[in-house]
């Protein structure tokens, strides 16, 4: 993941890649920027003094999720998502799916009951029910399922980088994205 020092010496997250000034990079894991933090490693690489706001990890965190529910909801408008229970079944039985998402505060029979029939295929729960409902623009989504393409290996990586940031549901029966697959280039 990216920071930058902005002209004030605030660091900043470069969750997009596109802040100028030269980049100082850190593995996308919150305590990997507590690590650097403690070590006040962003002053030594930037050679200067730098702030740090305390809520910088929040902040980090916050930037990913944002990023990520604004992908699905650009998938959604490109007619990438399938939203709801029943047609969420259907597509993981007849066409490929890149990414099988649930709400974390959804019913873990419903979970069990697609995970079953995912294979592979790559499973968040990292969003609740109001946040997936808001990105998709519908009522109580609980299940969402992205078809194969662009937009979809994109919100994978950033689903990757924001999994180091917000630990998924502990109930959760369904395979997360672990820490091999998260470094799999997404740092």
């Amino acid at each position: 993941m990216r920071f930058v020092v902005a002209p004030d010496g605030a660091v900043l997250a470069d969750v997009g890649g596109r802040l100028p000034g030269r980049g100082m990079w850190l593995e996308a894991r919150r305590q990997a920027l507590e690590l650097a933090l403690e070590k006040q490693s962003f002053a030594r690489a930037a050679k200067r003094r730098v702030r740090v706001e305390p809520d910088l990890a929040e902040r980090v965190e916050g930037l990913l999720a944002g990023r990520c529910l604004e992908g699905l909801g650009l998938a959604r408008r490109a007619g990438q998502v399938v939203t709801g229970f029943e047609r969420v079944r259907a597509a993981l039985r007849t066409s490929e799916v890149a990414l099988l998402l649930a709400a974390s505060d959804a019913a873990d029979d419903g979970r069990r009951k697609l995970a079953a029939l995912a294979g592979d295929c790559r499973q968040v729960a990292l969003f609740s029910r109001a946040e997936l409902s808001l990105a998709l623009g519908r009522e109580n989504v609980v299940h969402a399922a992205l078809l194969p393409g662009g937009l979809a290996d994109r919100l994978a990586l950033d689903v990757e980088r924001l999994a180091g940031f917000r630990p998924p549901p502990t109930s959760s029966p369904w395979r997360q994205l672990d820490n091999v697959e998260a470094h799999s280039g997404a740092s």
